[in-house]
């Protein structure tokens, strides 16, 4: 059995995997907006488990952001700022003697779905969080590919094609406007809507009134359908993976994944784009079953 914990900004999500990837426990409990707490909530969810089951269990977490492999300090968790800077398995280890793995979320999502979900016939794939922010995670033949930065996958981090990029100067900070999460994410559909219309709606506002044929927001998700495609072809034409698994809550309101195939597969000139598009088998469950599946790679 193995643990799988997902760190996320607003909640914390839990699962008990037996060996046969079976859930034997799912729950989830608000996350606390400090460090401190986040480590006693962690603890306090393990220290549950193991007394009900009576054993000592490997725990795999899932979090924003990327572990630095020589600092072992967590970094860029944008949405997770009190995590920045901090050394959670030495952290944890000083209460706890479990064997203990950390990744990136949008690994862990890529990881579950490559390993036994709608990509597990492939392999390379590629997985794709579209949520509140945006993010990206590479799989190899059931491996995680993070890179010698912590960095692979986050193709998010890209300037968006066809998009003026920065040139900066020592004093200038860095604009992220112009990268791909500020035009793909949730929270930049909602910013760029209101931008374009001077109206404040969700987005998950803005797709159901697409859905409903709206000028405004047909006009917006249009524009967005190509600024998706170009995203992907910056994947395609880099890695080339057997399958991209689409995964998060904007996602889940994309139900026109031809479509961003059909327009990618034109951005290329490859009419016969083999490149599978696909929706996750476990949905917003994949990236704490990844998690579980930490201790699993290491140990069995």
């Amino acid at each position: 059995m193995q643990i799988g914990i997902d760190l996320g900004a607003t909640k914390i999500e839990y699962v008990l995997l037996d060996n046969n990837n079976k859930e034997l426990l799912r729950n989830r409990i608000e996350t606390p907006k400090n460090y401190s707490e986040t480590i006693t909530s962690i603890i306090s969810i393990i220290r549950d488990i193991e007394n009900k089951n009576k054993n000592n269990l490997n725990v795999g977490i899932c979090h924003p952001g990327a572990t630095d492999k020589t600092t072992g300090l967590i970094k860029n968790a944008h949405n997770s700022l009190w995590l920045n800077d901090k050394n959670l398995i030495k952290d944890l280890k000083k209460k706890i003697n479990n064997n203990i793995y950390l990744e990136n979320d949008a690994n862990c999502f890529c990881l579950s779905e490559a390993f036994d979900g709608s990509a597990s016939h492939y392999e390379t794939v590629f997985g794709i969080i579209l949520g509140s922010g945006c993010g990206g995670g590479l799989v190899i033949n059931k491996k995680i590919i993070s890179g010698s930065n912590g960095l692979g996958g986050e193709w998010s981090l890209n300037q968006m094609p066809d998009m003026k990029v920065q040139n900066l100067k020592s004093e200038e900070k860095i604009d992220f406007s112009n990268r791909i999460e500020g035009f793909l994410s949730g929270k930049s559909i909602e910013k760029n809507f209101y931008l374009n219309f001077k109206k404040k709606m969700t987005a998950k506002e803005i797709f159901f009134n697409y859905k409903k044929d709206e000028k405004d927001a047909s006009k917006f998700i249009d524009d967005y359908k190509i600024k998706l495609a170009r995203a992907l072809v910056v994947i395609i034409t880099t890695i080339d993976p057997d399958a991209i698994v689409f995964g998060g809550g904007v996602s889940n309101e994309i139900d026109f994944l031809d479509e961003i195939k059909q327009i990618t597969s034109k951005f290329i000139n490859e009419p016969n784009l083999k490149t599978i598009f696909l929706k996750p088998l476990y949905g917003d469950a994949s990236g704490v079953r990844g998690a579980a599946l930490l201790g699993r790679e290491n140990f069995i």
